[in-house]
Order: C-alpha cells, then structure tokens, then sequence
C-alpha cells in the first residue's frame, strides 16, 4: 500500500462522512472510465460518438469525466451506440 492509499484508509476510519463521500466519488469516477475505455475498444472517437447519438462531444465529455449525473437512459444509448448492452448488478 502506497501512502495515499495508507492515507485514504486512515481517514475513512477517523471520518465516515469522508469515506462515505469517497466511495461515492470513486463509483462516479470509475463508471466515466469504463465508458471511456468502452469507446475506446470500439475504435470511436468522441465525435463519432456524439455524431452517432447525435449531440454535441462536450456532451460525450461530460459523460466520461461526471459519471455521477449521467441518467440510466443516456447511459442505454450510450453503450447501444458502441454496440454493447448495458448491465446493472447489485451485489
């Protein structure tokens, strides 16, 4: 463990709310790049991403780095636009 990783445990023990708000910010942080990294192994582009779900590449942006106001909606499109299915796990 590296000492931010040391760091960040250390403080989510001392501190709930920042543990809770920290797992919350990583989960939006990691979905906008499993998008990303699912456009990217579809050999597209943001622009022809946003040509194909015909909206603008800042709306592609804002996807992939604000994962956490993304609609279950937009998200369909998304992956149905790179040619995948959309799954959703509780666990």
């Amino acid at each position: 463990m590296n000492d931010l990783e040391a760091y960040i445990e250390k403080r989510k023990q001392i501190d709930p709310e920042f543990a809770e708000d920290f797992e919350s910010g990583y989960a939006s942080f990691k979905m906008g790049v499993i998008l990303a990294q699912a456009r990217i192994a579809a050999g597209m582009t943001q622009a022809e991403l946003a040509h194909r779900l015909n909206c603008h590449k800042s709306t592609i942006v804002r996807i992939e780095n604000h994962g956490e106001n993304v609609s279950m909606f937009t998200l369909e499109r998304y992956v149905k636009a790179l040619g995948k299915k959309l799954v959703v796990e509780i666990r």
